[in-house]
């Protein structure tokens, strides 16, 4: 199971997460990766933790100001990016642009889907890995493999009847080592979470409890 932290833009140490998840990477063997904002990305890879981007934009080198280019993502440390998170949307077109862009930089990419339909046609662009998020469930307390364990399955089948090689990861409400496991009961080869971590007062408690079951 892959863990990815998404740090958003709440008021946590990026640092303090990122140092908390490479030490429980290195004693438990998981494999958990941190994705802060941009301007952190540097200072988080530094930590050794794997780090992620959050977005990547669908351009290369040119005249886009207020773009995030996926090759200075790559030179500031990340080994991936989310794409299409919810609270980022992007139109179909652009989602391709941005796992083409993260490609050309040798970029890991996971794209974020509302339901198992949109899974279906984010594999259908052959990124490496889709997760399913319903925005409802998205900072609660209900993880949604608990919440709605159907759509996490359905999500899977979605997946692998575009492309068996795409990875199906959830997310939304993940907090415990309790929803890891029941992610992975369902199918899921990784998990998407964000203010388990990243609002949590010792956030390395809370990464030692998601990674107990693995």
């Amino acid at each position: 199971m892959f863990i990815l932290v998404n740090l958003k833009a709440y008021p946590c140490d990026p640092i303090d997460v990122a140092t908390a998840a490479r030490d429980v990477a290195e004693a438990s063997g998981a494999r958990i990766a941190v994705s802060p904002q941009a301007a952190d990305l540097a200072r988080v890879a530094d930590t050794g933790v794997e780090t992620w981007a959050q977005h990547v934009s669908p351009n290369a080198h040119g005249s886009h100001t207020g773009s995030t280019l996926a090759e200075a993502v790559a030179d500031n440390g990340a080994a991936g990016t989310l794409i299409n998170h919810s609270e980022k949307r992007l139109k179909l077109a652009d989602i391709d642009g941005s796992v083409r862009a993260a490609e050309r930089a040798d970029l890991e990419t996971i794209v974020c889907a509302n339901n198992p339909a949109q899974v279906g046609a984010a594999a259908a662009l052959s990124p490496d890995a889709v997760a399913v998020e319903p925005p409802e469930l998205i900072g609660g307390d209900i993880s949604v493999s608990t919440a709605d364990p159907g759509i996490v399955e359905d999500a899977v089948a979605a997946a692998d009847a575009v492309d068996p090689d795409v990875d199906v990861f959830c997310g939304a409400g993940v907090s415990t080592g309790d929803d890891v496991t029941a992610a992975g009961d369902l199918g899921a080869s990784g998990v998407l979470l964000a203010s388990g971590v990243a609002k949590a007062d010792d956030p390395e408690a809370v990464l030692e409890d998601l990674v107990s079951g693995l």
